[in-house]
C-alpha cells in the first residue's frame, strides 16, 4: 500500500482501529460480500497490509440467495482488551448485533456472540475497572436516535445493565456510529451525523462518568469536508487511536469523484492526525480540511513497508489471496483451486451477475481510477446460455461483462451492459479456439473491453466496446458500495450443465494513485 491518503484505496469503508503494543489494527464493513470484515495490520499507520477476514465460516456469517446490495455487515468495531481481541457489528437484516473474539488475531475467530440491545454500528469500551460498555446508535427500535448504551458480558453477551439514552448527537441527520473512550478524567462520546455522503461529519462529547451527561465540544464538528472543494468528500465515520508515544489519530471514511457527482471506488479509509486544545478537545487535521496533495503527515513512528503483492495472481496457492470475496456464500461446488493446479476453475452453474445470488466467480475491489486488469481463461461452452470471463460490477442490476460463449452455435467473445431494467448485448465477434486473454481497462470517465488470442502480439489486442464508469458508482445504483470485478462462469439460469472455465491467471494493474 502507498504511504498517502486514501492508506486503503478502493471500498473500505466505516474504519475502525486499535493499537496492541507497537501493533495497529484495523476493520471495515464488507456488506453483503464473503469472506467478511477485511482485516488489516501496520506498525507505522502509513503502510498496511491485509492480514486476511475476521468473518471466514458461513456460521459466522450467513449471506443467502436474495440479500440485498449493502444488506450483511454494517460498521464493525475492533478492540483489545487483557489478552483478547474483540470484533462487534450489525448483520442486516439478519443476526442483529453480535461480536466475536479470538486470543489469535491472525487465527479463527469465534462464533457470533449475540447482544441483544439493537440499533447499528455497534462499539466496545473497556474501562479500567474491566467493565465493558456496548453502545449503538437508535434507529426503528429507539424512540429517539442517537447513541444507546449498555453494559455487557463480552464473553457472553448477557446484558448486564439496562440500556440507557446518553446522547442524541448534535442536530445531525442519522447519528450513528457511536465511539466511546477515554482520556484523562474524562469519557468521550464520538459520532457520525449529517449522512454518508456529502453532509458527512464526525461530532464529540465529553462526561466525567460513561453515561453521562455529555457536553458538546464546543467547535462540533471536529471533522467534516461538507460545503468544501476538496479531492475528499463526505469525510466521517470516524475512529481514534493513541500511538505507544502518546499522539493521537483519527481514522475514517471519505470518497473521491471520478468525475464531478459520482465516486466507482465507494468510501475509502483516510488517517489524519488528532491535536489536543488546551481544553481538552480533539482537532482532527488541526482543524483543517485534508491537503489536496492528499500526502500523508509523518507518524513519527518506525517505518514499516510490505511486500507489495504481485500485480499477477498465478492461483497456484492453496487458498485466494485476501484480496479476493465472494457476492454472498459460494456455493462449495461453484469454485476449486485443485480441479486443475495452478488455475481457479470456476463451473457454470444457474445463478450469473443478473441474480441477488451467488454465481460462480470471484471479485476485488476496483482500488484505481486507472487500471488495467486481464486474465488467461480456457473455456469451450456447450450451449448458448454458458459464458465465462471478467465482470466489473456495483450490483446485480448494475454490471458489465466481456465473456466467451456461443451464438448460432459458434465460439464467440461477447460484451454485455447491465444498467437497472436495461440489458444490451453491445459486441458479439468470432472467437478463435484456444485459450483467450480477457482484458479491462478503465480511466476516470470509461471501462474499454478487449481480448486477443493467448499468442498474439499486445498490438494485436482487440477493443470490443466501452461503458461509462458512471452507471456503475452509487449515485446511480443507491447503496453504500463500490466497484468490484474479476473472474466468473455462469449457465444462466440453467442448471445441470457440466461446464467448467479455468483461468490460469489475473492480473491488476495500477496506472495512477
Amino acid at each position: 500500500m502507498p504511504a498517502a491518503n486514501p492508506i486503503l484505496p478502493g471500498f473500505y469503508p466505516d474504519p475502525s482501529i486499535c493499537r496492541v503494543g507497537p501493533d495497529f489494527y484495523l476493520v471495515n464493513s464488507s456488506f453483503e460480500y464473503f469472506p467478511g470484515v477485511p482485516l488489516w495490520h501496520s506498525r507505522d499507520l502509513r503502510n498496511w497490509r491485509q492480514l486476511g477476514h475476521v468473518l471466514t465460516r458461513p456460521s459466522q456469517l450467513p449471506l443467502p440467495a436474495g440479500l440485498k446490495p449493502s444488506d450483511g455487515i454494517y460498521a464493525p468495531t475492533i478492540r483489545y482488551h487483557a489478552g483478547r481481541y474483540y470484533m462487534v457489528t450489525t448483520h442486516m437484516p439478519g443476526t442483529g448485533n453480535f461480536l466475536v473474539h479470538t486470543t489469535d488475531i491472525a487465527g479463527e475467530w469465534s462464533e457470533p456472540v449475540k447482544i441483544a440491545q439493537g440499533g447499528i454500528d455497534p462499539s466496545l469500551f473497556f474501562d479500567t475497572d474491566g467493565r465493558c460498555y456496548f453502545t449503538s446508535n437508535g434507529t426503528g427500535w429507539a424512540p429517539v436516535r442517537g447513541a444507546y448504551q449498555c453494559e455487557i458480558n463480552p464473553l457472553t453477551g448477557a446484558l448486564l445493565s439496562e440500556t440507557r439514552f446518553i446522547w442524541p448527537g448534535t442536530g445531525g441527520s442519522y447519528p450513528e456510529a457511536p465511539h466511546l473512550f477515554r482520556r484523562g478524567e474524562f469519557y468521550y462520546l464520538m459520532m457520525a451525523e449529517g449522512g454518508t455522503a456529502e453532509g458527512h461529519m464526525v461530532t464529540i462529547s465529553r462526561s466525567r462518568a460513561p453515561y453521562g451527561p455529555f457536553e458538546n465540544c464546543p467547535h462540533n464538528p471536529v471533522l467534516s469536508h461538507r460545503s468544501l472543494m476538496n479531492p475528499v468528500q463526505a469525510t466521517g465515520h470516524a475512529d481514534f487511536v493513541e500511538d505507544q508515544n502518546g499522539r493521537w489519530w483519527a481514522v475514517f471514511l471519505g470518497y473521491r469523484y471520478s468525475e464531478h457527482g459520482f465516486h466507482p471506488l465507494g468510501r475509502e479509509t483516510y488517517l489524519a492526525p488528532v491535536e489536543w486544545t488546551d481544553e481538552g478537545w480533539p482537532l482532527v487535521n488541526a482543524g483543517r480540511p485534508l491537503p489536496a496533495d492528499l500526502g500523508l503527515p509523518e507518524t513519527g513512528l518506525p517505518a514499516q513497508a510490505w511486500p507489495v503483492p504481485p500485480a499477477r495472481d498465478d492461483f497456484d496457492g492453496a487458498t485466494l489471496a485476501p484480496h479476493w470475496v465472494f457476492v454472498r456464500n459460494p456455493g462449495a461446488d461453484a469454485w476449486s483451486l485443485r480441479e486443475r493446479a495452478g488455475a481457479l476453475t470456476l463451473r457454470c452453474g444457474a445463478a450469473s451477475p443478473d441474480d441477488a445470488a451467488s454465481f460462480a466467480g470471484v471479485v476485488r475491489r476496483q482500488c484505481h481510477f486507472e487500471f488495467t486488469c486481464a486474465t488467461r481463461v480456457e473455456f469451450d461452452p456447450a450451449a448458448e446460455n454458458e459464458e465465462a470471463g471478467l465482470v466489473i460490477m456495483m450490483d446485480h442490476r448494475h454490471h458489465y461483462e466481456i465473456a466467451i460463449t456461443l451464438r448460432s452455435g459458434a465460439r464467440a467473445v461477447v460484451v454485455r451492459r447491465r444498467i437497472g431494467t436495461l440489458s444490451a448485448e453491445v459486441a458479439c465477434v468470432p472467437a478463435p479456439d484456444g485459450a483467450l486473454r480477457l482484458v479491462l481497462a478503465a480511466d476516470r470517465l470509461r471501462y474499454r473491453f478487449g481480448f486477443a488470442a493467448e499468442i498474439a502480439a499486445a498490438a494485436d489486442m482487440r477493443w470490443l466496446a466501452e461503458g461509462e464508469v458512471r452507471y456503475l458508482c452509487t449515485e446511480v445504483a443507491g447503496g453504500y458500495n463500490g466497484v468490484v470485478l474479476g473472474p466468473y462462469a455462469t449457465a444462466r439460469g440453467k442448471a445441470g450443465s457440466n461446464a467448467s472455465a479455468h483461468f490460469d491467471w489475473f492480473e491488476y494493474q495500477p496506472l495512477c494513485p
